[in-house]
């Protein structure tokens, strides 16, 4: 804990989040990263939104901004864009990301933003009561689909890919050594990076769904997570009731400070070729 101190605001705080929740296991990654990167406090931003993955802010000894529901990344995005120096995360639930956010996620990845989106995706919003989210997996219960999930889902890390991220994982809290491993090279990465967390939220999700205790969960996750390279080699009916972790994409592409540097010298350029 000794190396954590200086991201940490104290040890003795309460942790605001339910028992069993996976949020905890995410932000000691977090912090593990910092402290592995030796990143000053004071160049790092941490931008939260609402919900229980939104009081992260709470425990960290950085600068940080706690904005609106979904709106962690536009946040995150102008504070990047207005000092590159910086080292910015943005830490979202799949309610703030996905459902709330969406069109956010899509731009911020679209520009290849040079911010770490964090997402604990526990498939659900715990705050308000459980209900479902762009992510709940079809068929699923919770508070507010009691019969079953009729809509479709979010797989983010294709949709974030999609959308144009240079980075993009996915972990799961019951495997913290990759975690950590995942978050260090995703805030390493020069552009816009996703890590989604698969978390556990037995309060609400697991209860709904025969995992109301936090080893089920647990053995879940540890249960259904495969790396990614053996699920592609997987066939459609060995996939079933499997989910991929690992990195699932990642390149070079110029981030957007830089091409906007680039475009402001042409036109530096230009104007003084005027003059």
């Amino acid at each position: 804990m000794k190396a954590l101190a200086p991201y940490l605001k104290s040890e003795d705080l309460p942790l605001f989040w339910c028992a069993g929740c996976g949020n905890g296991i995410i932000l000691a990654s977090i912090l593990r990263t910092f402290s592995a990167l030796e990143l000053a406090p004071k160049d790092i931003v941490v931008s939260t939104g609402i919900g229980c993955w939104g009081k992260a802010d709470d425990y960290l000894k950085t600068n940080s901004i706690h904005g609106t529901h979904g709106r962690a990344l536009p946040f995150a995005t102008g504070i990047k864009a207005a000092n590159d120096d910086l080292t910015v995360l943005a830490l979202m639930g799949d309610g703030d990301c996905a459902t709330i956010g969406g069109n956010h996620f899509l731009h911020a990845a679209r520009r290849n933003i040079d911010v770490t989106a964090i997402v604990s995706n526990n498939f659900n919003y715990g705050m308000t009561g459980g209900q479902y989210s762009a992510t709940t997996p079809p068929h699923s219960y919770t508070s507010t689909s009691v019969y079953g999930n009729p809509e479709g889902v979010f797989d983010l890390c294709e949709v974030g890919q999609a959308a144009g991220a240079t980075f993009v994982a996915r972990g799961t809290v019951y495997h913290a050594n990759q975690l950590e491993g995942l978050i260090t090279d995703a805030v390493r990465h020069r552009g816009f990076s996703l890590v989604e967390v698969f978390s556990s939220c037995p309060v609400y999700f697991g209860r709904y769904n025969e995992r109301p205790s936090p080893v089920e969960m647990m053995k879940y996750w540890q249960s259904r997570a495969v790396p990614v390279q053996r699920y592609r080699k997987m066939d459609e009916d060995s996939r079933v009731d499997r989910v991929p972790i690992g990195v699932f994409h990642r390149d070079d592409r110029p981030d957007f400070n830089t091409r906007y540097r680039d475009i402001r010298a042409r036109a530096r350029e230009r104007m003084e070729g005027r003059g």
